[in-house]
């Protein structure tokens, strides 16, 4: 008999030649399970996707109820849906009052798509400037935006009139004009490694951004719904974007994403042309139930009042001398050890010892810690015990 293993390779495309091969037959709160009793404690969680854990019960219940009414039934836009009207109502609660309008998705990169195309037409400009070594998605429009040419070059010719900065450089902010349409950047850095700008760069940004009536459009797609410790990243720096992308943990496990932004702003699809921007799964209405039970869990259980706690946590308990630095904000942490070997070597040993870890796309060099909010003080001293096991014995 053929195994899964032997039908992924052979019929499912694959992204790249070593895949972790790891075949996972259920999962429950902080634990991934195997099909012969393989048990991993989830210290990824489906990068950034799982905030409140696998399978919470909340979450399974809201989408039961919602299989019982309906699950597609025309593009989103068109028809009132309940659930996807009471998820962007509660969402917008959550948000400043310049916050007005929600558009969702199906995923990040289609809420960086929508973001673009929204901002160019809003300010009939066209350059857009992205960050180096900065990750948005890997569709066409969002891959132009990817900071790192390796990853550009084969797909060429991409976007024109992309323009890069450095991350958390105010001098290299001279470079928004009035010729800008907008800056799309991360309100932390996730695949360059966990960076966390200084507040005086954000406030800089958002000053130069209306001094040149350019839009701030912020990536919170691994930061938001809790994951540095505040509902939404940009609170830690006392400014509000002009658009809000979201994804990842906005649906407690199910596909959806979103891009947020004042009516005046977001209207402009409306019309010229009717229907400029349209998605046929957008907002799926089984994704939205479970949207609004995972956001309601997160405020119920006072998740994000532990982040910080736990962070604090992991940084006593992975106090270790290979250990370079400990970047990171809230649960998205990355520890930064010498080489890309030392981090494979370190992060297969711990699959092997039940943790899964993993590390980032424009820093090898690296170890991702994004566990669930929901994460115990147990689990965390029993996932750095191995993660020091392994550094002692390959770094």
């Amino acid at each position: 008999m053929i195994s899964n293993r032997e039908l992924f390779l052979k019929n499912t495309a694959q992204t790249s030649d070593s895949p972790r091969l790891i075949e996972i037959e259920r999962a429950e709160g902080s634990f991934l399970y195997g099909p012969h009793g393989e048990k991993y404690l989830d210290l990824v969680s489906g990068f950034n996707v799982s905030n409140i854990g696998h399978r919470h019960p909340k979450v399974l219940e809201a989408i039961k109820e919602q299989l019982d009414k309906y699950l597609h039934v025309t593009v989103y836009g068109e028809f009132v849906q309940a659930p996807q009207v009471q998820f962007a109502t509660n969402l917008l609660k959550q948000l400043p009052t310049h916050f007005e309008s929600v558009y969702l998705t199906n995923s990040g990169a289609e809420a960086v798509e929508g973001s673009m195309k929204v901002a160019k037409k809003y300010t009939g400009r066209r350059q857009i400037i992205a960050a180096k070594k900065a990750y948005h998605g890997s569709t066409q429009g969002a891959l132009s935006l990817i900071g790192n040419p390796a990853y550009q070059q084969a797909y060429a010719p991409l976007l024109p009139e992309i323009e890069f900065i450095e991350y958390n450089s105010i001098s290299d902010l001279a470079l928004i004009t009035h010729d800008t349409a907008a800056v799309i950047i991360e309100a932390i850095q996730g695949e360059a490694g966990v960076r966390v700008p200084s507040v005086s760069y954000m406030q800089a940004l958002r000053t130069k951004c209306n001094e040149t009536d350019t839009l701030l459009i912020f990536d919170e797609i691994q930061t938001g719904f809790g994951r540095t410790g505040k509902l939404f990243a940009f609170n830690h720096f006392g400014i509000i974007p002009d658009i809000l992308m979201l994804a990842k943990g906005i649906g407690g496990g199910m596909p959806l994403g979103a891009f947020v932004a004042s009516k005046k702003v977001m209207d402009v699809i409306k019309d010229n042309p009717m229907l400029g921007h349209i998605t046929t799964f957008g907002g799926h209405p089984v994704s939205c139930a479970a949207a609004l039970a995972s956001l309601q869990v997160i405020i119920d259980e006072q998740l994000i009042e532990q982040v910080e706690i736990k962070e604090k946590l992991f940084r006593q308990e992975l106090n270790h001398p290979k250990i370079k630095e400990i970047r990171g904000l809230g649960l998205m942490m990355c520890l930064q050890l010498e080489t890309f070997d030392q981090v494979y070597a370190v992060s297969k040993y711990c699959a092997e010892k039940g943790i899964m870890i993993d590390w980032y796309l424009h820093c090898e060099t690296a170890l991702r810690v994004a566990p669930p909010l929901t994460i115990s003080e147990q689990e965390i001293k029993q996932a750095c015990k191995i993660i020091k096991e392994g550094i002692d014995k390959f770094c």
